[in-house]
């Protein structure tokens, strides 16, 4: 059991959600905004993409990063930013010459995806550790650009989270803190019940977490109506957890959530169990975080 538990507010994500729930935020004074309210419902972390406030839809604009970054450095409620660094990875191959990209293609080069993270300065970031079929799509991280991503992430003294979304993203993720790519005690979070990666279970939480270095930090959350569950059996097997409307729009069968709701629900689980959620200022002396 974790007695002291990390808990990340994912508030946006990428999806195409906001046209299934009014709560997704999109402007970045929304994003901001929500990010604050899960603070004050007692979240950790708030893990930050960013949208067009246009189109609704995934931008890459580090204009827009910054106003969501800069809102909640104003505020008067304290959390830990994790910015994503997943960036354009979307591949989606054309029905006539699949050597060519198709309509949804969205790709970009490490460099390009470090971008808002080297400008900004986050305490902490995102690093998916492996390409995967996500859905109809397939997300593209080679190897290399992801041994260039690494070196620029800790360039930038930026905690990385180990996004793995599979067994083999662990042994990549190995890879890099054996390689010296990744500084100090690596934290991994692993991405589960996503099509078609992980299963939300509580078998693959305890053999992902058996592949993991002794000493290292370790989260898991589950997608949809495994969100909940997912951060209880996390908690149990002794790691951190992340809910959020990136991964699920419902605070129960039939009703759309707010971040704040869903916090408060993972809350009072983790509560239940007879765990605290560390404060922002304690999960930066245990990650060893770097402030801006």
């Amino acid at each position: 059991m974790n007695k002291n538990v990390i808990l990340t507010c994912a508030v946006t994500g990428a999806g195409d959600t906001t046209s299934k729930s009014p709560h997704v935020p999109v402007t970045p004074k929304e994003i901001a905004d929500s990010a604050i309210e899960a603070a004050k419902a007692g979240a950790t972390v708030a893990h930050i993409h960013a949208r067009d406030p246009e189109t609704g839809q995934l931008s890459h604009d580090v204009q827009m990063f910054q106003e969501i970054v800069e809102r909640i450095r104003e505020a008067d409620t304290d959390v830990i930013i994790n910015i994503t660094s997943g960036g354009g990875g979307d591949w989606v191959p054309d029905e006539e010459d699949p050597t060519k990209g198709g309509e949804g293609v969205d790709m970009q080069t490490p460099e390009e995806r470090h971008e808002p993270v080297g400008k900004l300065l986050p305490e902490m970031c995102t690093l998916d550790c492996g390409s995967t079929n996500f859905g109809d799509m397939v997300y593209i991280s080679p190897a290399h650009w992801l041994r260039r991503q690494a070196k620029l992430v800790q360039e930038s003294g930026v905690k990385p989270e180990l996004e793995c979304f599979d067994t083999g993203h662990v042994h990549f993720a190995n890879h890099l803190v054996e390689e010296g790519l990744i500084d100090g005690n690596p934290l991994y979070q692993f991405c589960l019940g996503i099509p078609w990666g992980a299963s939300a279970d509580a078998e693959t939480i305890s053999y992902m977490k058996g592949l993991i270095p002794e000493g290292s930090h370790w989260a898991a959350f589950g997608i949809g109506r495994m969100q909940m569950p997912m951060v209880e059996e996390s908690v149990r097997q002794g790691g951190h957890a992340r809910v959020g409307l990136e991964d699920n729009l419902y605070l129960k069968k039939g009703q759309l959530a707010t971040n704040a709701q869903l916090v408060d629900k993972a809350v009072g689980i983790i509560h239940g169990l007879g765990s605290d959620i560390m404060t922002p200022a304690e999960a930066r002396k245990e990650l060893n975080l770097k402030t801006p």
